[in-house]
């Protein structure tokens, strides 16, 4: 923040700040200053350090924190945006002189990756601790602050590949919390229609990722992109929706219990939705059951 973030102001530099960059610091860093606030305050720290003569205290710590520990969600969200900028502008001289000052041997992008490192850190922690505390005090609070933790990293999953969906109309922050998403295996029969469309639709499944909302289902198709010398990333192209307030499910299909039912306006059109698992496919259903009643 200091070291690049701040230089960004500084006059003598003002004429190395590429084009591109011009009023995009909130995109670049994102809500860095509020993580770092966050820690400066060193509330966090000092309840962490308590907690070195009593570990079983470790838990709370977290449990009591999951309301801040949330600014990390929404540098996550933001960090495509921060990359695709970074990579348009990171080779500029602007960066460059801002790191031989610092004399970094890394550029800013390796830092911008630390706050999502730390998140994945800490439930790294909880699960090491609770290894060593097989059925003493404090397990049950452990296994609390785990599963925060690990509800926050899903949080951040989940946006990351929300942000990919591309050619909705409608404005994705009005669906409703993001509850679940993932790849499947759909089939679609219609009543309406051509028989000869529904026979097909029977024979060979098409791939599509869900995104499942509090007030929507969209069904988009993933296709992976070749960024330039970079790792492939995923975009989702919009394909349909399906109003939660008017679905209904099937839980079993016959002959594969990997299999469920959604079905919209009295079974006008149905879809037949494959999971990798039963396991998956149960917690999907109980998610969907949850929006249903």
């Amino acid at each position: 923040l200091q070291g690049y973030a701040s230089e960004m102001d500084n006059p003598n530099l003002v004429h190395l700040i590429p084009s591109a960059l011009q009023n995009k610091k909130d995109i670049l860093f994102g809500n860095l200053p509020e993580i770092y606030e966050f820690h400066n305050r060193q509330i966090f720290l000092k309840e962490i350090e308590n907690c070195i003569e009593n570990p079983d205290l470790l838990a709370r710590c977290f449990l009591k924190r999951k309301e801040d520990l949330q600014i990390y969600e929404k540098y996550c969200q933001n960090k495509p945006r921060s990359e695709a900028l970074w990579r348009q502008c990171g080779d500029s001289i602007f960066f460059q002189e801002c790191q031989r000052k610092l004399d970094h041997k890394l550029s800013l992008d390796a830092y911008l990756l630390k706050p999502v490192q730390r998140i994945t850190k800490y439930q790294l922690l909880l699960k090491e601790m609770l290894k060593c505390s097989k059925n003493s005090e404090g397990t049950a609070e452990l296994e609390e602050a785990l599963a925060t933790m690990l509800d926050i990293i899903k949080s951040v999953n989940d946006s990351m590949h929300q942000i990919a969906i591309t050619g909705y109309e409608g404005d994705v922050s009005e669906l409703g919390k993001l509850l679940m998403q993932g790849s499947f295996n759909v089939w679609t029969d219609h009543k309406k229609g051509h028989n000869k469309v529904k026979d097909l639709a029977r024979f060979k499944p098409m791939q599509r990722h869900l995104f499942l909302y509090t007030k929507m289902l969209l069904f988009c198709k993933k296709r992976e992109e070749n960024t330039d010398g970079h790792e492939k990333t995923a975009s989702y192209s919009f394909k349909n929706s399906l109003k939660m307030s008017t679905v209904g499910i099937t839980e079993n299909v016959k002959g594969d219990n990997k299999k469920f039912e959604i079905w919209y306006n009295g079974r006008e059109e149905v879809y037949i939705i494959q999971a990798s698992s039963v396991e998956l496919k149960n917690t999907w259903i109980s998610e969907i059951r949850k929006v249903l009643t």
